[in-house]
């Protein structure tokens, strides 16, 4: 039976590190083949379905779907790295500051990481997009303040262990400072937790920066994302065209997916017993 589920988990690694292959390479190649004009209208090629001339079918305004799908991915996946580096770092320098700090100011920014936690990621996203105009700024700024928590309590939990280890003490007594033992102690310890929250933050940003869009909320409406190429086809689909929708649907999970699947393996292998704890 164990050998069978690591045989079934291997596949799973490799479908997914295929997946993302394949969607980095179309993300990076097509468009240096095939340019894509946003104000584009062709209402002689509107609304056909798939076929060989147009694999993914056209849009109400005769635009290739294909086309603007991998467009639309670079763009959900370039706001969701960034987004997510944006989250990694801040949930770092206030994990950070908790564990090295502690006392009062430890109990302090945990109950500022708490109260962060207590409002619904998606409410607190859409009021700060409020106070932007609608661009990838106010969708980065969004997700990197609703989503650091998790990185802020992974970091202050491997510094608090760290700060009992003997090579710190020996730091310390030989007249380490805070900014040093930071340096050069806490931090090479601690990349590999950051990097995999930051990782697994990914696909959070992506699905977040999907919903804003969809809302109308996030991307300009003329920009190929997923979440607005959805929003547009929703409106298909009364006229019985589901492809505009469903394919960006399907390339919003696709990478989410595989990003996933090949982060929690490395959670697992990386530290397993602290698998609840890297949980987003």
């Amino acid at each position: 039976m164990a050998t069978v589920t690591r045989r079934r988990h291997a596949r799973s690694r490799r479908l997914a590190a295929a997946t993302l292959a394949v969607l980095g390479l179309a993300v990076l190649l097509v468009p240096l083949f095939a340019r894509l004009d946003q104000s584009q209208v062709d209402l002689h090629s509107a609304s056909l379905p798939p076929g060989l001339a147009h694999p993914f079918g056209t849009d109400e305004m005769g635009r290739d779907v294909l086309l603007r799908v991998v467009y639309g991915l670079r763009v959900s996946m370039l706001v969701g790295l960034v987004a997510a580096a944006v989250s990694a770092t801040v949930g770092t320098l206030v994990g950070l500051a908790a564990g090295t700090l502690g006392g009062a100011a430890d109990r302090l920014l945990m109950r500022i990481v708490d109260a962060f936690n207590s409002v619904p990621h998606l409410l607190f996203g859409i009021f700060i997009v409020a106070l932007f105009s609608p661009g990838a700024t106010a969708v980065i700024v969004s997700v990197g303040l609703t989503h650091w928590m998790t990185a802020a309590r992974i970091v202050r939990s491997e510094v608090l262990t760290l700060r009992s280890r003997p090579f710190v003490d020996a730091a310390i007594s030989m007249g380490s400072g805070r900014a040093r033992i930071v340096l050069r102690h806490f931090l090479p310890h601690l990349g590999p937790h950051i990097a995999l929250a930051a990782v697994l933050m990914v696909p959070h940003a992506v699905w977040h920066e999907t919903a804003l869009s969809f809302l109308g909320l996030g991307l300009p409406a003329h920009l190929a994302s997923l979440g607005n190429m959805i929003n547009d086809g929703a409106r298909s689909l009364l006229a019985g065209n589901w492809w505009p929708s469903l394919f960006p649907g399907l390339f919003v999970l696709l990478p989410t997916l595989a990003i996933s699947s090949l982060a929690q393996h490395w959670r697992d292998r990386s530290n397993p017993r602290r698998r609840s704890e890297l949980q987003l």
